[in-house]
């Protein structure tokens, strides 16, 4: 039996850069990523978004500006929890990124992303995003850096792509 953990992945972005966090401490320790984590018992999915921005980078975004972008699911061998993990993208923000105990933001441009300090799969969906595409992926981990398998393909909707797969799992 696969447990699920619900998770929010947030970029912010402008025509030329997307900010990025160092993870400090924790899952991820040293790795460039988004700002996230995961979804408490009694908030919704953008909520928490909302709250991982303000902890881990000290900028307030509201719930109109973010756009939901992608949805990634991962698995590592002998771990019985996948994480999905739901992204997000956004251009309006209020307040100045700032370090936290947990990240260290900083603005990277288009063209110097720096893929070999962040997760393996970013290299593979990165893509998508920064082309203003949905999409899904799913990736298998045999191990921290290496991906078994995996699957993406580029989404026409966020909202019919979580249709689908509630009717799928409500069908289980």
């Amino acid at each position: 039996m696969v447990l699920k953990k619900v998770y929010t992945l947030v970029f912010l972005r402008n025509e030329k850069k997307i900010l990025l966090g160092l993870k400090k401490r924790g899952f991820g320790i040293n790795k460039w990523n988004g700002f996230g984590g995961k979804v408490e018992q009694d908030e919704s999915v953008i909520e928490a978004a909302i709250r991982e921005m303000k902890e881990e980078c000290c900028v307030t975004v509201k719930k109109d500006d973010l756009k939901s972008v992608g949805q990634l699911d991962f698995t590592f061998e002998g771990d019985p929890v996948m994480m999905d993990v739901r992204v997000f993208s956004g251009v309006v923000y209020y307040g100045t990124p700032s370090e936290t105990d947990e990240m260290a933001p900083k603005w990277f441009t288009y063209d110097n992303i720096p893929f070999d300090d962040m997760w393996p799969d970013d290299r593979l969906w990165f893509p998508y995003m920064l082309n203003n595409k949905l999409f899904y992926g799913k990736f298998h981990y045999k191990d921290l850096d290496t991906i078994s398998n995996y699957d993406i393909r580029e989404l026409k909707s966020m909202e019919s792509f979580y249709a689908s797969r509630e009717k799928n799992n409500s069908s289980n």
